[in-house]
């Protein structure tokens, strides 16, 4: 019997009817077929599913179901945090020095937008090609979660009293975070585009392309400085509000990264034609390039270092992240083997216990201690 918790292996033929399906048919918008049968669990498929994908059950992926419902009992707002504490220190002129002020900075800038950018993509692209209706449910919980992030920076632009417009903006004027953004949306502008259908080998590479830019890259390596930088502060008692915060993102983001990955592994094992060694080549010189457009964004914000982090120290960990998401997806390492040089990420990313906001009301966060953190 098979485990529907876990991605699944598939034959090594794709069905005849999974490729070059009606975009009517795989978005759920085309004409209701008054005499179609009942969908089974054998008729879905990940992409190119011409099975009913408003029809819910009977469910294939239970994975990507746990998934969602573990989002759910993920649930948190940022205005549940206090920012008294972050007000004060920030408003003292010995609070923080001058370098931990400009990496707080820089660190919003690049969030602020990031978080827009794949909400764009799940929103406008992904959710259109991929055709299962309990992914497509995570998506959508997925989704909120972005605008929730979104709020998050909102809310500490406001509190702290930074020029919002300076931090909002960052994404198109400070370049280290341009480039970034422009290197990821390249990916999105290609498959968002309405005459952009998968069913055949290079449109579905194309999409393969897209999760790995923006699940892998984008949210499992890029995201992953911006949590160091602002979780060695907390680990100095400096910004606690803030650090309180990019914890629960953090633990947001482990779930999406494990369900992108899922994703990619699914339709690997269903499309095996796809994962050639060219493919395979190409994605994991994309995750070079990210692991190389991070350090710059390392030398960036942190010029001089602070608290125990440099660029130096950054680079390596993302030649740590990027081996580790290679082998997560099945591929060859691209860097030479190397240690976690923040080892207390582990720590700081474990939320098992109940957090009291404002020292009268306690949150419980009913799976935290159930997550597996990567």
């Amino acid at each position: 019997m098979l485990d529907w918790t876990q991605p699944q292996r598939a034959s090594l033929s794709t069905p005849a009817s999974r490729r070059s399906a009606d975009p009517a048919e795989t978005t759920g918008l085309g004409s209701i077929d008054r005499e179609g049968g009942r969908v089974s669990v054998d008729d879905k498929a990940m992409i190119n599913c011409r099975a009913d994908v408003n029809q819910l059950l009977p469910l294939k992926y239970k994975w990507a179901w746990d998934k969602y419902l573990a989002a759910c009992n993920n649930h948190w707002m940022p205005t549940e945090v206090s920012m008294q504490a972050d007000i004060a220190l920030w408003k003292s002129r010995d609070g923080l020095t001058e370098d931990e002020r400009r990496m707080v900075k820089r660190n919003l800038g690049f969030f602020a937008a990031s978080e827009s950018l794949v909400a764009n993509n799940i929103v406008l692209a992904i959710y259109r090609h991929l055709t299962n209706p309990e992914c497509r449910q995570y998506l959508l919980r997925q989704a909120f979660e972005e605008a929730v992030h979104t709020h998050t920076f909102q809310y500490i632009v406001e509190s702290l009293g930074l020029d919002e417009g300076e931090l909002f903006n960052m994404y198109r004027e400070v370049p280290s975070i341009t480039d970034k953004a422009a290197w990821a949306l390249k990916h999105t502008q290609g498959i968002e585009d309405p005459s952009f259908a998968t069913g055949t080998p290079e449109k579905d590479q194309a999409f393969l392309r897209d999760l790995v830019a923006f699940y892998v890259i984008f949210e499992g390596m890029w995201f992953y400085t911006g949590f160091a930088q602002i979780l060695a502060l907390g680990r100095r008692n400096k910004m606690v509000g803030i650090a309180e915060q990019y914890q629960y993102i953090l633990r947001d983001e482990s779930i999406h990264l494990n369900f992108g990955i899922d994703v990619i592994n699914q339709i690997k094992a269903e499309n095996p034609d796809l994962w050639t060694k060219a493919f395979q080549d190409e994605i994991r010189q994309m995750l070079r390039e990210g692991a190389e457009l991070e350090a710059a964004y390392g030398r960036d914000t942190m010029p001089r270092g602070f608290l125990g982090l440099n660029a130096t120290l950054c680079e390596q960990y993302m030649h740590f992240i990027a081996n580790r998401r290679c082998g997560q997806l099945g591929l060859m390492p691209v860097f030479t083997e190397t240690e976690n040089p923040f080892p207390w990420m582990s720590e700081a990313m474990d939320l098992k216990k109940e957090k009291n906001f404002f020292e009268t009301r306690v949150i419980d966060y009913q799976s935290g201690g159930a997550l597996a953190w990567d």
